[in-house]
């Protein structure tokens, strides 16, 4: 148990049987009225997102979330198969729970993954990766005011814009949480 005023972001809470992240909190003291806490709370499971405010001091009921480092072997079907960076145990992660990062991941890759009482809850990959062009147009220079972009394949299979200049072979960084083209690698 903790209370409203040990909030802080990225605390896993329990509330109503279902796990919520702490996204963002704000303490507000209002000149007239006792005080709160305004938070805003994304579900563990489903990635919905609420607004939730608590009287400050309120008691609230905090998860036990253990964030292991886990190393990325392959996909297996509809599973992703993780191995435990620590006692080399593996562990089968369905596609779904998996979502997006599928599309940063390469083999041998290593990421953290975050468990509640044995039970994986997401994968968390570092905020940039680092990822080879497989296919893409070459660029032509036309008419633009403005430096153009064009689509390109990744080693995942993924597809990003990036700038007319690059070439296949070419390593570049990828932003993992928005797919955006970071640059090139050297």
């Amino acid at each position: 148990m903790a209370t409203t005023n040990d909030l802080k972001n990225g605390l896993v809470l329990n509330l109503d049987n279902q796990l919520w992240q702490v996204l963002e909190f704000q303490h507000v003291k209002p000149g007239k009225g006792p005080a709160f806490v305004r938070t805003k709370l994304k579900n563990v499971i489903s990635g919905k997102i609420i607004d939730k405010t608590f009287n400050a001091g309120t008691k609230v009921e905090t998860a036990n979330v253990d964030r292991r480092d886990m190393q990325y072997l392959y996909h297996d079907g509809t599973d992703y198969v993780f191995m435990d960076a620590k006692d080399y145990d593996q562990v089968n992660i369905s596609a779904d729970l998996v979502g997006d990062a599928a599309n940063y991941m390469l083999e041998n890759q290593d990421l953290q993954i975050s468990f509640h009482e044995g039970t994986p809850l997401s994968v968390e990959l570092p905020p940039s990766v680092e990822l080879t062009i497989t296919h893409t147009e070459p660029g032509l220079q036309g008419d633009r005011s403005t430096g153009g972009s064009k689509p390109a394949t990744l080693e995942t299979g993924y597809e990003i814009q990036v700038p007319l200049f690059l070439e296949e072979g070419v390593k570049v960084k990828v932003d993992t949480r928005s797919g955006d083209y970071l640059g090139r690698v050297k």
